[in-house]
């Protein structure tokens, strides 16, 4: 145990209240920051760009490209060899920079999702990122939020822990702060009174004094503990590694054959060994997989800047097919910033509004002192630490002249009963000098059934069904002006009650009513998911008269009909809610089970389910969606655990834009994949035809090999980034077993391979025509040949070039949707032009790849064959487009 361990056990036992209170002073905790270091466990240590390299070149294809080089050297080829080398080394070299970069990406995201901890330090509440935390600081704990540190527990309330990850036992510990523990070396289970890192507050509320970090904690001393890491390889990229190796091993027959042909032929052995070697390495797509990942790493991270944080990346190919959101109302539709608008007693009869220096009854000013003594919320000045709600409760009693600190004082908390989804309510238990009270705040359809008596005109008389008809009404009311509505009961009692006595014949008090405006933007974004054909389903835990007068702003819902209940949902068979579920816009009034009920039902309609939530109970819905969306501010950290993705802002408009994203990200890859098929396919046509034919090979290895460098994966590269279009949310959701040659996908490779191998091959017949030999001539001049085969070179880069621009529009003609939008497909154009010319016109590269200079009437020629296939491309989207078909 470490020095500053066993200190902070000396200072934890002996903690006085005032140290408790105010926990560490900030500079402080900035010394010890420096001395301890972040309090993070050291993760797997990260590759060298070495291994990365090595990596890169571990790959059965750079073996044989190798075992080429030596058999090139060996014939004296030198020149081959350096050529061939050097285009292996390159490629390495780009592989290391985008694995470099994607691990960058996933690592920054790793970073936005780190889990956060609430700390008391210079007597303030705040909430900072527990790699910050030092020994000695004071940490709040709280219902679905991860021990951030090991703690011993200075305050408890009903308070468990889920230990399963450090002891295995399923059943969480209670956890109890008064509990001495009489020997340090108990079994952990024993440790009433510590909280252990990585363990998940499952109940309850608690407070502890750190007593180690990072390595010095349980956790960190327990080496089979491996630490969770984002899944890399998503099904997107098994599926594309599998087409590559079915790819792969098509062209290695193929190149078999071209050489068991040209041996027949009589051809010269070592040219057709290293020409069959060249076209396999360039006919196999074998930069799928790192195309796709750089594609999704930077796909990924603009979408982290945008505020939604992937954390699972099979996230971003299952939003493009999303059809069906299920959003909570609050803070994700609405702007999570409640304020208390009337409040209703028995001692004004009528809703009363908050007015500053106005007179309140006794009732009312109770209502407002009793919500704040049950919170959890801290507000002091312009630090606000806590739920929304009971933020604005404090606002309340601050707008009332009521003073929380003396009230907190004359009435201390003792006990407590924490929240729970099921019972829609909280209790405090509090000892004044009067004797001791216990407040309980909820949702009032469930707090008026433990009520016996009701608080009016300063007398506590029973509770009459009057008087229920009255608060029903008045809680109706406000639920239609789309006010939220929190109800307050107490009890008072000569002795401390157990915590399961304190929601019994308690004495109502009234209700609040807090009105959380929706958000601006979410109606327009809810008209565009409308549009992208995605439907929006409101589910929350709120009076089904208030999200459903919401959802009517918004445009969710239209009809009363289509709002719903949960004590209705308890009445549908589950036969009727599968059958039903897709006529409900608004799910009111649901628990935990609810929300999975629901997505169930949703999804066995054969719809994609997005859905959303914060809180502890809200993870088995998470799970049982297609994607889990988790809010990054209010979000428990079991929540965001659950989550595929996590939003930021809270915003229901960032989902909408990641949709967008998504299908953005999954169209760009298709179309990246697409071109390199085609590109591919091209030089495979081109070179079978020619062997076939008995023509001398128009393509030479070390030409081929820098075809595959320029032409393939620069421009495919480029297509994956393209910056995309706001039409995509014009189509409907892609389904999620749609391949890449799905809507003409196929048509696209095979009409490109075809037309860019058809016209080189042109070009390299008019090579020789435009000399006066034909190519099957016995004796042709060598620089005949190589003028063939220059013009060969560059009418097969010429043609990929100009198809990848019209690729990249496949559902519009080439000049719609922003011709010169995408910046990295036009560098990648003209670096390809100026390389070709660099190894035209350098004589030293121009005679390692057995090339000449041009005329001008060549490069026309060229240019114009090279505009064949995207023309042929574009004559087809015309008609698909006038037959109303579409690859979009």
């Amino acid at each position: 145990m470490s020095n500053w361990h066993t200190k902070s056990i000396e200072h934890t036992t002996e903690a006085t209240q005032t140290q408790i209170i105010t926990g560490l002073s900030e500079s402080e905790a900035a010394k010890r920051l420096q001395e301890q270091g972040p309090n993070e466990l050291s993760g797997a240590k990260k590759k060298s760009l070495l291994r990365m390299l090595l990596g890169q070149l571990n790959d059965a294809l750079i073996y044989v490209l190798l075992g080429a080089v030596l058999i090139t050297i060996f014939m004296g080829e030198y020149i081959d060899a350096v050529i061939i080398l050097a285009v292996v080394l390159l490629n390495a070299i780009l592989g290391v920079i985008q694995e470099y970069r994607a691990g960058n990406a996933i690592e920054a995201l790793q970073k936005m999702a780190a889990p956060k901890a609430i700390v008391r330090r210079s007597g303030r509440q705040m909430e900072l990122a527990a790699a910050d935390l030092v020994v000695g600081d004071v940490v709040i704990l709280e219902s679905g939020r991860y021990v951030p540190a090991d703690l011993r527990l200075i305050e408890s309330a009903n308070l468990q822990i889920d230990e399963s990850a450090l002891t295995g036992e399923s059943v969480p510990a209670e956890k109890n702060a008064q509990k001495i523990i009489q020997d340090e070396r108990a079994a952990l289970g024993d440790r009433c009174n510590m909280a252990y890192m990585s363990t998940l507050v499952s109940y309850g509320r608690g407070v502890g004094v750190v007593t180690g970090t990072a390595q010095q904690t349980e956790v960190g001393k327990i080496a089979h503990i491996i630490a969770n890491t984002a899944e890399n390889s998503t099904p997107l990229e098994k599926r594309l590694a599998a087409l590559g190796k079915t790819l792969g091993k098509l062209a290695i027959g193929i190149c078999v054959l071209m050489f068991a042909v040209g041996y027949i032929q009589g051809r010269h052995v070592a040219e057709l060994f290293l020409t069959s070697v060249s076209l396999a390495v360039a006919s196999i797509p074998e930069g799928l997989a790192a195309i796709v990942a750089i594609v999704l790493s930077i796909g990924v991270t603009k979408m982290a800047r945008q505020n939604a944080i992937i954390k699972k990346l099979p996230a971003v190919e299952t939003l493009g097919s999303v059809n069906i959101i299920c959003s909570d109302k609050t803070g994700t539709l609405t702007q999570n910033q409640m304020t208390v608008q009337q409040i209703f007693t028995f001692g004004n009869k009528e809703p009363i509004r908050i007015t500053a220096g106005a007179q309140y009854t006794e009732e009312a000013l109770l209502l407002a002192k009793g919500m704040t003594l049950a919170s959890d919320a801290s507000l002091e000045g312009g630090n606000a630490v806590g739920d929304p709600t009971e933020l604005a409760l404090l606002m309340l009693a601050d707008d009332m002249g009521i003073d929380r600190a003396a009230l907190h004082q004359s009435a201390p908390r003792i006990d407590e009963r924490a929240f729970d989804s099921n019972r829609k309510m909280m209790s405090t238990m509090h000892e004044t000098e009067q004797g001791m009270v216990v407040y309980t705040k909820g949702a009032i359809d469930q707090l008026i059934l433990r009520c016996k008596y009701v608080f009016e005109e300063g007398a506590i008389i029973p509770l009459t069904d009057t008087h229920k008809d009255i608060l029903l009404m008045q809680a109706d009311n406000m639920s239609e002006q789309a006010l939220r509505t929190l109800a307050l009961a107490f009890k008072q009692a000569d002795k401390r009650l157990p915590p399961e006595q304190f929601e019994q014949e308690l004495v109502m008090v009234g209700i609040v009513g807090m009105i959380d405006p929706p958000r601006e933007e979410v109606k327009a974004a809810i008209s565009a998911a409308r549009e992208a054909g995605i439907r929006t389903v409101m589910i929350t835990g709120d009076h089904k008269n208030t999200a459903f007068a919401i959802a009517r702003q918004l445009g969710i819902a239209t009809e009363p009909s289509e709002a719903i209940s949960g004590v209705e949902l308890d009445a549908l068979p589950p036969a009727d809610l599968e059958q039903n579920a897709a006529k409900y816009s608004v799910f009111a009034r649901v628990n935990p089970e609810h929300k999975v009920n629901i997505v169930n039902a949703l999804k066995s309609g054969g719809n994609i389910v997005a859905m959303t939530g914060d809180g502890v109970n809200d993870a088995p819905s998470l799970n049982a969606a297609d994607i889990g969306v988790a809010m990054g501010i209010t979000g428990t950290d079991v929540a965001k655990n659950a989550a595929d993705m996590i939003l930021a802002d809270d915003n229901f408009t960032t989902i909408v834009k990641a949709v967008e994203q998504g299908r953005n990200i999954y169209n760009n890859i298709r179309k990246s994949v697409i071109f390199l098929l085609a590109s591919n396919l091209g030089e495979v046509i081109c070179m079978l035809l020619a062997i076939a034919a008995g023509l001398p090979a128009p393509l030479l290895a070390t030409q081929l090999l820098w075809i595959n460098l320029v032409t393939d994966s620069l421009p495919a590269i480029a297509l994956g980034l393209d910056p995309g279009s706001k039409e995509v949310m014009q189509s409907h959701p892609r389904h999620p077993d749609e391949h890449f040659f799905s809507r003409g996908g196929s048509l696209v490779v095979i009409l490109g391979g075809l037309s860019i191998g058809l016209v080189t091959l042109v070009a390299y017949w008019y090579g020789f025509h435009a000399h006066g030999y034909h190519p099957t001539d016995t004796q042709v001049p060598e620089n005949v040949l190589r003028h063939a085969r220059t013009l060969a070179f560059m009418t097969i880069i010429a043609g990929q070039m100009f198809y990848a621009l019209s690729v990249r529009q496949l559902h519009q003609h080439i000049f719609q949707g922003g011709f010169f939008k995408n910046v990295y497909l036009w560098g990648a154009v003209i670096l390809a032009f100026f390389l070709q010319l660099m190894v035209l016109e350098i004589p030293a590269l121009s005679d390692a790849f057995k090339l000449q200079s041009l005329s001008i009437s060549d490069w026309c020629n060229i240019t114009l064959m090279g505009m064949i296939p995207p023309a042929i491309l574009e004559l087809i989207k015309l008609f698909r487009k006038q037959g109303g078909s579409t690859w979009q």
